[in-house]
């Protein structure tokens, strides 16, 4: 009984490691490593004793993974359609441009119904965004990466017309309180962002939904052939990854209260689908993992705390990001393990003669 356990548990183990995330998982492992040589006490978590809140260098981490995580789910099921969404760092500043703008106009006032039309108008604008690039993508048949290319580029100046080319400041603890309050301790904004991961993940695994989002990115006709229809899919989708960006917006500007509509969300489209393709999705389309999308803003947001806590040199930090996703990537690739796997291989006993 305990041999057959054991067979269980690392039929188990070799399961996990086959998955293309678990380089992620490695990868987050090594980094908070090497930050507890540097300071062995880095992943304590204490409680604070004016208010009982946890504190601690993992819950920062959770914390700046965040708007990444956010983005990162949409832009996961954008490319399982073989799409991509390049504007989801500029619908961002939108998002955060509307919640200030909205609280700023209602006046200095801490009323809940403030904060939920501020968070309301700016999500529904960041669909509608997203509904947009759909429409141009699934029923103009633009190519994706030129829509939301132009999307881009076009989202910054409507963040600017917003707030008339300023940086908006606004006042509402209940606003505030979504970024920077806790619930049991725990910081409201974790709460949020992994529920409402965990949401998406039942729609479109516990219903068809996921299954048809893979059939359009494996082949759009076919899936076309067999019923689906793909333009109210792919509209669907973009605006989910839209509603996210607009979600990740509020994310980032609720912790200030105030919207810069040139740094809010700036690259941060780049961070998402390094998190995705960290994950395992494949950018050609198709099977998708939004665990992979969770463990890849994960490892971001480790990688980023990690620069600043090892003092490396902010003209260095881009390379220094390069290197890690490069080294996990590699480790990721099919042809990179089969060639170790073939190195590791015993050379059988007729070949070795031969050779001889």
């Amino acid at each position: 009984m305990m041999a057959d356990s054991q067979r269980g548990v690392l039929s188990t183990l070799q399961e996990i490691i086959k998955k293309p995330y678990s380089w992620g998982i490695v990868a987050i492992i090594a980094l908070l490593c090497i930050n507890v040589l540097q300071d062995p006490g880095y992943l304590a978590i204490s409680v604070n004793q004016v208010n009982g809140n946890l504190v601690g260098n993992v819950l920062d981490i959770l914390r700046a993974a965040a708007p990444i995580l956010m983005i990162a789910v949409g832009m996961c099921l954008v490319i399982a359609t073989s799409g991509i969404d390049l504007s989801v760092g500029s619908v961002m500043a939108v998002g955060g441009a509307v919640s200030m703008e909205v609280l700023r106009g209602i006046g200095q006032t801490d009323s809940m119904g403030a904060a939920l039309a501020a968070l309301g108008l700016a999500i529904g604008l960041s669909a509608l965004l997203g509904m947009a690039n759909g429409f141009l993508v699934a029923v103009v048949r633009l190519q994706p990466f030129i829509t939301t290319l132009i999307m881009m580029m076009a989202g910054r100046g409507i963040a600017r017309v917003i707030t008339g080319g300023q940086n908006t400041a606004a006042s509402n603890d209940q606003f505030r309180w979504i970024a920077n309050g806790y619930v049991f301790g725990l910081p409201v904004i974790v709460i949020i962002a992994f529920a409402i991961v965990i949401l998406v993940a039942l729609i479109v695994r516990k219903t068809a939904l996921g299954l048809m989002i893979e059939a359009i990115g494996i082949n759009e006709t076919a899936s076309r052939m067999a019923g689906i229809k793909p333009r109210g899919l792919l509209i669907t989708v973009y605006a989910i990854s839209g509603a996210l960006a607009g979600m990740g917006g509020v994310f980032a500007t609720a912790t200030v209260m105030t919207v810069d509509v040139s740094r809010t969300g700036y690259l941060l489209e780049l961070d998402a689908i390094l998190a995705v393709v960290i994950g395992g999705t494949a950018l050609a389309g198709g099977k998708f993992s939004l665990g992979g999308a969770v463990v890849g803003a994960l490892l971001i947001a480790t990688l980023d705390k990690t620069v600043v806590f090892l003092g490396i040199p902010s003209s260095a930090t881009p390379a220094f990001k390069a290197a890690i996703i490069i080294i996990i990537c590699l480790a990721q690739s099919t042809r990179v393990r089969e060639y170790f796997a073939a190195r590791r291989r015993p050379v059988p006993t007729r070949a070795k003669e031969r050779a001889a």
